[in-house]
């Protein structure tokens, strides 16, 4: 059990012979018909690793690609009445006109009519399953393999959560704003919600739980560090964070602030929260043919478990939930990576605590498993560490990112979380470095 007389294979030694930028590009670079439709970015939603656990389905998957419309579906507000007017009572009435009704008391509300906008394109998301929706989400359990521990869960995102814009034209920027409208085109923002004048005579307000953005400094690369998180409003004005979610009080608006999403911008419906990614930084992210290169690579160069000698392989990235025979294991307290074995598994500890046979620390022993959803990736580098207690693996950088950012959790609390499974991150760094043997041969 002596360390240092075994060899050790970190791996950042491994020799990859293939060269690995040219397995970069996009998937979109790689079979690009001459009139692809312009692509305006993708939303992912973060603790799901590539697909939701029982696969994606029409509406309701892992991630969302937005693409330029056929027709340009976008809105823009336009006559504002005071209600218990005939013509608020119309637009609200008029199926085929957007609306949003702000209701100050019983005797009174606001009605803003919205009109047709030829520049843009509306993309909505919420967990409700009617039509207008674009993008179905319900609320993240970490770690759930089924929807149906999910299921059992009130959820706190709203049905119509927020609808994103898109300009039609470079450079396609996208904007985001609190709550959607359902089926007959309203959006309706009730006695309780908070809501204002603003200082040009306009209206607005926020929904009951809110929708929180956070848009990372440095754009979402290596050198990327968290932002801070905010809340927008339905008219897409940036306020501080109300003391709890559906406190009554706003914050205080940030002037210098806009409701524009960047590359790598994280945007929170309470219950679930979804990575941005723009086209240009998806064309930068390793693909999927990247990570799989990466992933034979280090089973080509056949990491050993030191107590039992087998060879170890990190199994296809479709077989991402089975533990398999060869499946490597990590203690997270040192980082040395063995295959499964029951070494060191004292009765008297609560069955979750095992000693490192290598260095004899204690603490929890657990699969690894490579994090296969490209989109969570902010380098290309080797897959050379892992979340903890998660044993999801991926680049160092990638660890050292995500476990810096402190992710809306229930009502009031933040904290870090494995993007690939959303599972609380612990131990002093959240993350380790793995530490493999390499074969003795």
């Amino acid at each position: 059990n002596n360390e240092k007389s075994v060899p050790q294979l970190l791996i950042q030694d491994v020799k990859f012979e293939k060269p690995l930028a040219k397995l970069m590009f996009s998937p979109d670079q790689e079979n690009h018909p001459s009139k692809a439709p312009v692509k305006y970015g993708e939303l992912i939603v973060l603790g799901y690793n590539g697909s939701l656990p029982n696969g994606d389905r029409g509406r309701r998957k892992s991630r969302f690609a937005l693409f330029k419309r056929p027709k340009a579906n976008g809105v823009k507000p336009s006559t504002v009445h005071i209600a218990c007017t005939p013509q608020a009572a119309k637009a609200i009435s008029n199926k085929d006109q957007h609306s949003i009704s702000y209701t100050l008391s019983r005797a009174q509300t606001v009605v803003v009519e919205y009109t047709h906008d030829s520049n843009t394109d509306m993309f909505q998301i919420g967990r409700s399953t009617e039509c207008p929706i674009d993008f179905v989400v319900t609320d993240t359990v970490p770690g759930s393999q089924s929807n149906s521990d999910t299921q059992s869960v009130q959820s706190t995102i709203s049905r119509f959560a927020c609808r994103i814009i898109c300009e039609r034209n470079p450079p396609f920027t996208a904007r985001i704003y609190a709550a959607g409208f359902d089926s007959s085109k309203n959006i309706f923002l009730g006695e309780k919600a908070a809501k204002w004048k603003t200082s040009d005579g306009q209206m607005d307000g926020l929904t009951t739980n809110g929708v929180l953005v956070m848009h990372p400094r440095n754009g979402f690369t290596e050198d990327s560090k968290p932002g801070v998180w905010r809340e927008i409003s339905v008219c897409g004005n940036v306020f501080s964070l109300r003391e709890t979610r559906s406190a009554q009080q706003r914050g205080k608006m940030v002037e210098n602030e806009t409701n524009q999403l960047q590359d790598g911008s994280l945007i929170d419906l309470c219950g679930a929260t979804l990575l941005w990614r723009t086209a240009e930084g998806l064309s930068r992210t390793p693909t999927v043919k990247h990570l799989e290169a990466l992933r034979q690579e280090i089973n080509a160069a056949r990491p050993q478990c030191p107590v039992g000698f087998n060879t170890l392989a990190f199994p296809s990235m479709k077989r991402k939930d089975v533990v398999d025979e060869k499946q490597p294991w990590v203690y997270l307290n040192c980082g040395h990576v063995h295959g499964y074995h029951n070494w060191g598994n004292k009765e008297e500890r609560d069955g979750k605590d095992r000693e490192c046979p290598m260095c004899r620390s204690v603490g929890p022993y657990v699969p690894l498993w490579l994090g296969c959803e490209a989109g969570f990736y902010v380098d290309a580098g080797p897959p050379t560490h892992a979340f903890s207690p998660c044993g999801h693996v991926c680049s160092e950088k990638t660890t050292a990112y995500w476990s810096q950012i402190p992710l809306p959790h229930g009502t009031h609390t933040f904290h870090a979380a494995c993007p690939f499974c959303a599972h609380q991150l612990a131990g002093e760094q959240g993350y380790i470095r793995l530490i493999f043997q390499g074969p003795l041969d």
